[in-house]
């Protein structure tokens, strides 16, 4: 392959999503392999790369901003009792090779590697699946593996003293409109009342599309959402909110986030019938 190789998603022939494997971007944002641009059948987009508000932000991805230490989220750490901190201290995520690769999927093996070492060893595993004539599911899983010979822990901001900043994990940045998007789940509603929640799934509507994403593994499902409206659209999933999680060595982490990619502005209805529809329900 070629450095500049870069997959094409497509459903029903369509191109729904471009993969970049290997970003030349610089150390500061924690290089990472990421989907962008990522956009409904009708061909609206509905990620951000790099946006001014937050220039770490890399469309669809997984983005951790504490493995032991290893920021492979971007930009600054936040340092307890000190704040967010410019440190040098950034990890990066490096696509070692295909295990399959077909129009509408692939299976990616990756290294997380900081300071010169590897601590973790990742599978990725993406497909995009036809829902409808205007909506299709991006079905996302990852599998962290710790390959050094001690235990790895995986931190937030909120577990390192900032509370309500549990980010790190699976990562959507979305499109930024003139006016914020609705934020839903199947009983509340608005970003105040569904950040921090664990809820089966969650819609972000747009001005003419809807993001709903659910979690597809019980482990997946007890994570808490991360969700931003007001100052920017963004979701994630969040694998350390309460407490850091720790990976033994040559054990893996597995998480799968089905990401329903819709045309128009669903409500709590039609998001729910999406999300059994992507299921297989």
């Amino acid at each position: 392959m070629t450095a500049n190789d870069s997959p094409v998603l497509r459903v029903a022939g369509r191109p729904v999503g471009r993969y970049v494997t290997r970003p030349e971007l610089p150390g500061r944002l924690s290089p990472r392999p990421y989907l962008h641009p990522v956009t409904t059948l009708a061909g609206t987009v509905v990620t951000e790369l790099s946006p001014a508000d937050h220039i770490h932000h890399l469309g669809v991805g997984v983005a951790v901003p504490d493995v032991e230490g290893h920021n492979f989220w971007g930009g600054r750490t936040f340092v307890r009792d000190q704040g967010p901190t410019e440190l040098d201290n950034h990890g990066a995520q490096r696509h070692t090779a295909f295990q399959l690769r077909d129009p509408d999927g692939f299976v990616e093996e990756l290294r997380w590697v900081a300071a010169g070492a590897e601590l973790l060893r990742e599978r990725r595993t993406v497909a995009a699946v036809e829902l409808t004539e205007a909506a299709w599911a991006l079905d996302f899983t990852f599998s962290l593996t710790n390959v050094t010979p001690d235990p790895l822990s995986i931190g937030s901001p909120a577990t390192n003293g900032r509370s309500g900043a549990a980010y790190g994990g699976y990562f959507w940045r979305a499109r930024k409109e003139d006016r914020p998007p609705d934020v839903f789940t199947a009983d509340t509603e608005g970003e105040a009342g569904v950040h921090g929640t664990r809820a089966d799934w969650l819609a972000l509507a747009g001005a003419t599309w809807t993001l709903v994403f659910a979690g597809a593994t019980d482990a997946t499902r007890r994570d808490p959402w991360f969700v931003r409206a007001t100052e920017y659209p963004g979701v994630g999933s969040s694998l350390a909110s309460e407490e850091r999680l720790t990976i033994e060595p040559g054990d893996t982490a597995v998480r799968r986030i089905v990401t329903v990619v819709a045309d128009g502005r669903l409500g709590r209805d039609a998001a729910a019938a999406l999300v059994r529809k992507a299921a297989g329900q």
